[in-house]
C-alpha cells in the first residue's frame, strides 16, 4: 500500500456516506479518491484510482453487487450497509477466499456499541434469560438491525451450557409478534421505528429478583467514524489475511 491509503466511499450522498467523506477528509494518512454513488460506476472508479479500499454504506440489493465488484477489482470491501441474509454473508465469503482477499462487513461501526455487544455476551454466561430492544429512526428498511442480530448471537455464543427459562405453558401473544421476534439463541427482539432515534439498543437480562440493562445510543451519525476510520487503516492487515471475511468490527478491536 502507499503511504496514504487511497479510499473510495460508495454511497457518498446518502447521510452516512456524507459522514464518512468527511472522516476520511479530516485524516492525514487517508486520501479520498473517488465517491460513488447510484447511477455512478464502481467499477470504473476501482480501474481509474487502484484504490486501496471501498468503504459502502448503500442499500442491501446493491451492495452485494459492490462486494463483489470490489474485490474483484483489487480493493479491501468496509461494508456498513446492513440487511444481508446468511446467504449473502456466505457468498461474500466464498468470494473473499476465490480472490485471496479479506473484507469487514460490520453491523456497527460505534465502538460504544462494539463494547455493548461484548459486555452482553460476557454477562450472559451469569445471566441467560435476555430480550434486545432496538430503535432506529424511521427511514431505516431492516427490521432487525444488523446490531441486534449480532447481539443475539453474540449472547447466545456467551450463554455456553447455561440455558435460558422456558415460557410457562399456556403462554400466548393475544397480538401476534407482541413477544418480539426470535433471533440467534430464540432470544427476543424488539424493533422500534420512530423519527428522533438515530440508533439505540437496550439488551435487557432478568435474573433472580434483579435485572441488568445495557444500553447504547448513537445521537449523531458521527459516532460511527472512529470505527470507519479505524477500519480502514486495518485494510493492508484484510488484504493479506489469507481470504478471511471478518464479520463484526469487535474482531479488529479485541
Amino acid at each position: 500500500m502507499s503511504e496514504k491509503i487511497s479510499v473510495i466511499v460508495s454511497g457518498a450522498k446518502g447521510k452516512m456516506g456524507r459522514e464518512v467523506v468527511a472522516a476520511v477528509n479530516a485524516e492525514d494518512d487517508l486520501k479520498l479518491v473517488a465517491e460513488v454513488d447510484a447511477g455512478d460506476s464502481l467499477a470504473d472508479a476501482l480501474a481509474r484510482t487502484n484504490a486501496d479500499v471501498v468503504v459502502d454504506f448503500t442499500m442491501p440489493d446493491s451492495a452485494m453487487s459492490n462486494i463483489e465488484a470490489i474485490l474483484r477489482g483489487g480493493a479491501v470491501p468496509i461494508v456498513g450497509t446492513t440487511g444481508f441474509a446468511p446467504a449473502d454473508i456466505e457468498r461474500v465469503d466464498a468470494i473473499c477466499r476465490e480472490v485471496n482477499r479479506g473484507a469487514l462487513i460490520a453491523p456497527n461501526f460505534a465502538i460504544g456499541a462494539v463494547l455493548m455487544m461484548r459486555f452482553a455476551k460476557e454477562a450472559a454466561r451469569f445471566m441467560p434469560d435476555a430480550e434486545i430492544i432496538e430503535m432506529h429512526h424511521g427511514a431505516k428498511l431492516d427490521a432487525p438491525s444488523g446490531t441486534a442480530a449480532k447481539t443475539a448471537e453474540m449472547i447466545a455464543e456467551g450463554r455456553g451450557d447455561v440455558q435460558p427459562a422456558e415460557l410457562p405453558a399456556g403462554a400466548v401473544e393475544k397480538i401476534a409478534g407482541s413477544r418480539g421476534g426470535k433471533a440467534a439463541g430464540a432470544i427476543p427482539v424488539h424493533s422500534v421505528r420512530l423519527s428522533g432515534f438515530v440508533a439505540s439498543q437496550m439488551v435487557i437480562f432478568g435474573g433472580l429478583g434483579q435485572t441488568l440493562t445495557i444500553r447504547h445510543d448513537s445521537l449523531d451519525r458521527k459516532s460511527f467514524m472512529p470505527g470507519v476510520v479505524l477500519a480502514v487503516r486495518h485494510a493492508e492487515a484484510l488484504a493479506s489475511n489469507g481470504g478471511k471475511l471478518v464479520y463484526g468490527l469487535e474482531n479488529l478491536i479485541f
